[in-house]
Formats: structure tokens, C-alpha cells, sequence
């Protein structure tokens, strides 16, 4: 979106033209440009803010609470007899990934007990598809249809997750049978040939159905308790708004602020601490806070300023690790009377901040995670896992 001043999302321009070749007495064009001065003045006044995108990378932090000394994990995976033979050549285990934690083939800090039930077809039709036929003129000259089986199926599995210490820790439901699942057949030109299709490739479909349900199922549970308990890796977009308007006395000021903290935050990882970076934004918040006491007046067009620096400082501040100081850019953004709404998201976005570091104990989301340093509870030499991941 672009801002504009006259509420409509337009931009208003004023031109001065002149007609003809009739020379104007010194007087009156003393009084027309009078006269027009305001108009500059006010034009002078406008400005537009334009969002600029930069990206950032940090760690994200478990959603829910655990043990900070459990940071080493096994798999186990259990299915009906049905399921049997197709679990022959794979191993679901495998691909069943804690992020920021490490993997043990037996005896972790929690066991992932997961579940997989049968694949289960529950309703088989025959659909049909028509198209034209046209000769080399491009003419319709008639028509042939296809035809294809669709299976309905459902598919179900679960995990439940303990702790070496028997203590239940979690129930997650991975598919359940209300997610209802569907395959075609290949088309035929007869019908009957379609017919029976399923039925005659019985073992083979299934097989692959199979196949394919529990991958999806293992994906989604790794990214579900990477979710909830792991230190995911987060490379994302964001944006700051800057002012766009060339003959805004701000304009270059604005973008080079911009430029310098886009740079700042491209460098940020979530392996590296940002002690120095917090010390070489310093600058560039000076000048959004000084924009604050030089645009102070209610106008829209020092309103929007305003705006700009709250914004921008509340953004800083999320990829800072700063939710207090977010907190007050954001009743700044309030106060201000400017997309409040702004504001009011951004006020819920440091209380979450604020209340996962409390969570975890861990302030900060740029630290290294070495997880071959790690060991399980029945291994010797076994190390705090928080010690590296900045705990206060």
C-alpha cells in the first residue's frame, strides 16, 4: 500500500501552466506568485511512505514448556497387523526430525512413540471426463470420454511422547480418519476397463498410499514438535516504511537509515550473538527518535513522520530481541493517532515475545546449537543443554 494525504489513496498534484504568450505586469505576477506560495508551502508538506522489505534470520524458541536440560530424543514406530507388510522396507523413524535437539537410537531425554493405523478405502466410483474431438480446421466434429476410478480413503496415526522417566509429556493426533483422501486412477477409453481397476491393484495402490500418508505424517509431526519444543532456524522477510517522496527534506536521510539497518539486520544469523549489532543501530534509532521531536505538530503530514519512526524503531526492536522496547514503540504508535491498529498488533506481538523468553529462560534467539555436544541421560559425561543456549 502507498500513503497519500488526501485520505483516498490518491496522489495530488499541482501544476503551474502557462498559456498564450501575454506578459504579465511585474505587479500582478508579484501578486500570483503571492499567491501561490501557500500552495508550495503545502505542497512541501506532503509525504508518502513506501514499504521497503529486508530479511533476517534468528532462532526460533519452543512454544511450550520442558524440561531446558532435556535436549536428546529416540523414535519409536508401531503399526496394526494390516500395516505390516508395507512397513517392511521403510523406516518412518527416520524422517521424524527435533530441531535443535539430538537424535539417539534408543534411551533420549523423551521417547516419540508413533502410532500408524490402516489405510482404509472407503468408497470407490467411476468418473468420467468428455472432450471435443476437431478435425485440422479446428471444427468440433464430436466428442470422446474418458473414464477413471476415485478412491476415497482415510488414513490415521498418532505419537505420544514420555520422558526417560515415564512422565507423560504429550498427545498429538498426526491425520485422523475425518480428513477424508482421494485417488484417481489412470483414464480409460472404456469404461469397463476402468472398472475393477482398483481392485485387480489392490496391494500395489495401497502400497504406495501407503508410502506417501506416513512420509506426509513424519513431515508434519517434525515440524509440529520442532513447533512446540525445538530451535528451528527462521529466515523471513519484513518490512519498515521509508519515506518515498523526492522532495521531502527527509528523503535521502530516510533511505540511508533504511540502507544501513537492512545491512545491519542481513548480517544478524542464528548462530551469532547481537551484541554488536545492537551497538551499530544505535545511529540510525537516533535518528528516527530525533524525527519524533522535530515532526511534532497533530498535522497528518507530521503525524505520518511520526508513524514512520515508531514503526520502523517497533520492528527493530522484534529482530532485537527487545520486546520492552518494542512495547513503548508501540503506545507510541497508539498515542499517535496513525493506524493505531498498527500499534495495538504490535503490543501483542511483544507480550508473546516477552512471555516465550520467560518460558524458556532464554533471552535472546541468536546462539549456537552444537547438538553432538549433547548426551543422553544414560550417557556418560551427560552436559546441561541450556549452557548454550543463552539462559540467564
Amino acid at each position: 500500500k502507498k500513503y497519500s494525504d488526501n485520505g483516498k489513496g490518491e496522489i495530488n498534484h499541482f501544476s503551474l501552466r502557462y498559456y498564450g504568450t501575454k506578459t504579465f505586469p511585474v505587479k500582478k505576477l508579484y501578486i500570483l506568485l503571492a499567491g501561490l506560495l501557500p500552495l508550495a508551502a503545502v505542497a512541501q508538506k506532503k509525504v508518502d511512505l513506501d514499504p521497503f522489505s529486508f530479511s533476517v534470520q534468528y532462532r526460533s524458541l519452543p512454544k511450550l514448556k520442558i524440561d531446558s536440560t532435556y535436549r536428546t530424543y529416540n523414535v519409536t514406530v508401531e503399526g496394526t497387523r494390516l500395516v505390516q507388510p508395507f512397513l517392511k522396507d521403510m523406516s518412518p523413524g527416520n524422517f521424524v526430525l527435533l530441531e535443535g535437539w539430538r537424535k539417539l537410537p534408543e534411551q533420549g531425554h523423551i521417547t516419540i512413540q508413533v502410532k500408524l493405523d490402516d489405510l482404509l478405502p472407503e468408497s470407490v466410483n467411476i468418473k468420467e471426463r468428455t472432450e471435443n474431438v476437431k478435425n485440422n480446421l479446428g471444427q468440433i466434429t464430436g466428442t470422446r470420454t474418458f473414464y477413471h476410478e476415485e478412491v476415497r480413503y482415510s488414513f490415521a496415526a498418532s505419537a505420544i511422547i514420555t520422558d526417560y522417566k515415564g512422565a507423560h509429556i504429550d498427545d498429538i493426533i498426526i491425520s485422523d480418519r475425518g480428513s477424508k483422501l482421494t485417488y484417481n486412477s489412470p483414464e480409460f477409453p472404456l469404461r469397463p476397463l476402468a472398472e475393477g481397476y482398483f481392485a485387480l491393484n489392490t496391494f500395489k495402490i495401497t502400497n504406495e498410499l501407503f508410502r506417501r500418508s506416513v512420509t506426509n505424517a513424519m513431515h508434519n509431526l517434525s515440524e509440529l514438535i520442532t513447533d512446540n519444543y525445538g530451535f528451528r532456524e527462521v529466515s523471513g522477510n519484513d518490512i519498515m516504511w521509508i519515506v518515498d517522496s523526492k522532495k521531502h527534506p527527509e528523503y535521502d536521510s530516510h533511505r540511508n537509515a533504511f540502507r544501513q539497518l537492512s545491512e545491519f539486520l542481513f548480517s544478524m544469523n542464528a548462530n551469532t550473538s547481537i551484541e554488536k549489532v545492537r551497538e551499530q543501530v544505535k545511529p540510525v534509532i537516533d535518528y528516527f527518535e530525533k524525527l519524533k521531536t522535530e515532526y511534532s505538530s497533530t498535522s497528518k503530514h507530521d503525524r505520518k513522520m511520526r508513524y514512520a519512526s515508531y514503526f520502523n524503531l517497533a520492528v527493530l526492536y522484534y529482530y532485537l530481541d527487545d520486546p520492552q522496547s518494542m512495547q513503548k514503540e508501540a503506545q507510541g504508535l497508539i498515542l499517535n493517532d496513525y493506524d493505531t491498529k498498527d500499534g495495538y498488533a504490535f503490543e501483542r506481538t511483544a507480550t508473546w515475545l516477552k512471555g516465550l523468553f520467560q518460558t524458556n529462560n532464554i533471552y535472546t534467539r541468536h546462539f549456537t546449537i552444537d547438538v553432538n555436544n549433547f548426551k543422553g541421560p544414560y550417557e556418560k559425561d551427560a552436559i546441561t543443554a541450556n549452557k548454550t543456549a543463552g539462559v540467564k
